[in-house]
């Protein structure tokens, strides 16, 4: 009976080693906010089924060789999101970026994409990969990671940038009109994202789907999953392709 106690035990722990890879439903509808808390993203640190986590920058936004030991700048360390994980455009119909999932079913390093369904940017698409987690982030939410897009529940931009709320905004949502011509130079195009290519929408909904992620988001992120759960790195022109089916 011991026996039979420790093998579902085991079985208990590889099945949630496994739901940390992948948890989110691989299609359906949702919807969208945004972020940017300046702090180091959860899927930086090691997890169960990476090969690679999320790359991490130091306080003056340059790579760390040990970000997966180094501590978040937002709980006293030296490590912060990399300014080049803001979203960007494709064409006028398709961007790539990087979004918070539920901490309840994280997909660390899986990459979804978004159709939207409301608001200015309706019928346009975005591929993300999952880079980080939130406790205030709902199970069908994508949470983009968009300079500007408000700190949410912890804020390292004021020590990592010298963040001022005249400039960055509210805490949720940052601010109600485009500041983006004041942020630090680094993060001005990621912040004008909001305000250009999604022309001002306002959290839309989207309906959303599992895909395999991009070479580009990839090379910027440095993440991937072990096995077969590990997206494969799509070229451009297929990504595009992907959107257009």
């Amino acid at each position: 009976m011991a026996y039979l106690t420790r093998l579902a035990a085991l079985a208990a722990l590889l099945a949630s080693s496994a739901s940390i890879v992948s948890a989110v439903d691989d299609s359906g509808s949702g919807k969208t906010t945004r972020y940017w808390d300046c702090c180091k993203p959860s899927c930086s640190w090691s997890r169960p089924g990476l090969t690679s986590p999320v790359k991490t920058c130091d306080i003056d936004d340059k790579p760390l060789a040990n970000g997966v030991e180094a501590q978040s700048g937002c709980q006293g360390g030296n490590a912060f999101a990399c300014s080049d994980q803001s979203p960007w455009a494709v064409s006028d119909d398709l961007a790539y970026g990087f979004a918070a999932v539920t901490s309840s079913n994280p997909a660390c390093c899986q990459c979804f994409k978004l159709t939207f369904t409301d608001g200015p940017v309706k019928g346009k698409k975005m591929i993300v990969q999952a880079t980080n987690i939130g406790d205030d982030v709902d199970g069908t939410q994508f949470d983009l990671a968009i300079p500007g897009g408000g700190f949410g529940l912890f804020d390292g931009c004021s020590k990592q940038w010298g963040a001022t709320s005249d400039v960055w905004g509210a805490q949720y949502g940052g601010p109600s009109t485009n500041t983006c011509p004041k942020f630090p130079s680094k993060l001005k195009k990621g912040c004008g994202f909001r305000w250009g290519w999604m022309k001002g929408a306002d959290n839309p909904k989207v309906n959303y789907e599992k895909v395999a992620c991009p070479a580009a988001i990839v090379a910027k992120s440095g993440c991937s999953v072990a096995g077969s759960s590990r997206p494969r790195a799509l070229p451009r022109a297929a990504a595009q392709k992907l959107v257009e089916g």
